[in-house]
């Protein structure tokens, strides 16, 4: 069977499960599924794909995802590598698989279209992801993920409605909605999320990825008091707690933002926890302006946290901004984890 290594967020999970069924009957072949959210994790695929050609000699190694897309050179000239295909060729391995060239990858911001092919579960898995949506069309200053995933996208209702009766009928009680800027859903989350509820009454828990605070809107916070089937767990892509750092990041939400949407969502559920990714040590930011992230976890009452050091990503605006010295950005990242700790007890 083809070997697919998943590095980086759910969307490769749900791709790499595309990738695995389509090409399910080769064998000797190694797909490696990349992310590129910072510079280190693009290191860190380069060092997996060196492993893995020392423990398979012998095996086709095709280099994919986010990474390949952005730095398709610098994995051309690995000579562990022998095909690099960009995020539109991904949706269509099985036609690139025995090209001649080693590199091919194409501008993805004029992709407009998406991969209607069905899976049919997730390897080692309870939960399922739906894939809704591709691409982002906000340009946050720390993020070159914009570049990788091309324009925003939609998947067609009709299209995630058949994928989430059939992972259902293979037994998934747990279904996840993901992509890469779900609340920009178009022509409208909220409306999506309802009509799933609606027509596929039975589903056990409607889950969904990272949610924008800015983007969250009163239609879907009624929907969380209607139906009981939404997972009372919420993941928003907060990064920051203080609002002159959220202004450099180029996020759309503030603070208090944050806090009334959480204030609110409790008043319909009351049983609603929180989670939350967020940066340290993002350019410029002082030691204050790490207070205010640490309050606003109490303020909010955030109680999931995933917290990464500030990794600077070459191609984006922050990356030229001046930088925090890495043990400042590793230290408060450190005491922000525990604070998530603590609050978890």
């Amino acid at each position: 069977m083809v070997k697919v290594i998943t590095l980086g967020c759910r969307i490769n999970s749900y791709e790499s499960e595309v990738l695995k069924e389509k090409l399910g009957s080769l064998d000797n072949v190694i797909i490696i599924n990349t992310c590129a959210v910072t510079g280190e994790a693009e290191r860190q695929c380069r060092q997996t794909i060196r492993k893995l050609r020392k423990q398979n000699p012998d095996a086709k190694i095709v280099v994919t995802g986010c990474a390949a897309q952005i730095a398709s050179k610098k994995f051309a000239a690995m000579p562990e590598v022998d095909l690099i295909l960009g995020n539109k060729e991904k949706t269509e391995i099985e036609k690139h698989l025995d090209s001649e060239d080693k590199t091919i990858v194409s501008d993805i911001m004029a992709y407009e279209n998406y991969d209607p092919f069905l899976i049919t579960g997730f390897e080692g898995r309870h939960r399922a992801f739906v894939q809704i949506q591709q691409g982002c069309n906000h340009r946050c200053s720390y993020c070159i993920i914009p570049y990788a995933r091309g324009k925003n996208r939609s998947v067609p209702t009709a299209d995630i409605l058949a994928q989430i009766r059939e992972l259902l009928k293979q037994g998934f009680k747990e279904i996840c909605l993901t992509g890469v800027d779900i609340c920009s859903y178009k022509p409208s989350f909220s409306r999506l999320v309802q009509t799933i509820l609606e027509e596929i009454p039975d589903l056990p828990s409607l889950q969904f990825g990272s949610l924008d605070p800015a983007a969250v809107d009163d239609e879907f916070i009624a929907l969380i008091g209607k139906y009981q089937n939404i997972y009372p767990h919420f993941h928003l892509s907060i990064q920051s707690g203080d609002n002159e750092v959220l202004k450099k990041m180029r996020r759309r939400h503030t603070r208090e933002d944050v806090i009334n949407l959480c204030r609110n969502i409790r008043k319909i559920r009351t049983e609603a926890t929180f989670g939350s990714d967020f940066i340290c040590g993002f350019p410029t930011e002082t030691e204050e302006q790490f207070q205010n992230t640490v309050k606003l976890v109490e303020d909010a009452g955030i109680s999931r946290l995933h917290v990464f050091p500030y990794s600077e990503r070459s191609g984006t605006p922050a990356a030229a901004m001046p930088q925090i010295p890495v043990n400042i950005r590793r230290d408060r990242a450190r005491r922000l984890r525990e604070k998530g700790e603590n609050s978890d007890e």
